[in-house]
């Protein structure tokens, strides 16, 4: 396999958000954890955290790394070196 083909897999990470009530994601390597307000996923440009109500999962396909989420979505946020934004402010205000 030749490097364009490699980055090109590597960079195959889109969402999809329908009504604010489905979700697709591709590009996901990993749930690391899931209930019906919050899912922390990794995805291939890093940690993604949806936030929302009544959410469940309606597709996951592990071979092509997609999953289908429906519910009430109200927020969606990427996070740095996979600590999430709560995390760093703790940290934050501990050493100033």
């Amino acid at each position: 396999m030749n490097k364009e083909n490699e980055t090109a897999e590597l960079l195959n990470h889109s969402i999809s958000i329908t009504e604010r009530q489905n979700i697709k994601i591709s590009g996901i390597t990993k749930i690391d954890s899931f209930d019906n307000e919050e899912f922390l996923l990794e995805t291939q440009v890093g940690p993604l955290g949806i936030k929302g109500r009544d959410l469940e999962i309606i597709k996951l396909d592990t071979y092509e790394g997609t999953i289908m989420i429906k519910g009430i979505i109200d927020a969606l946020s990427y996070f740095d070196n996979g600590k999430s934004k709560k995390e760093n402010s703790v940290i934050s205000k501990l050493f100033k």
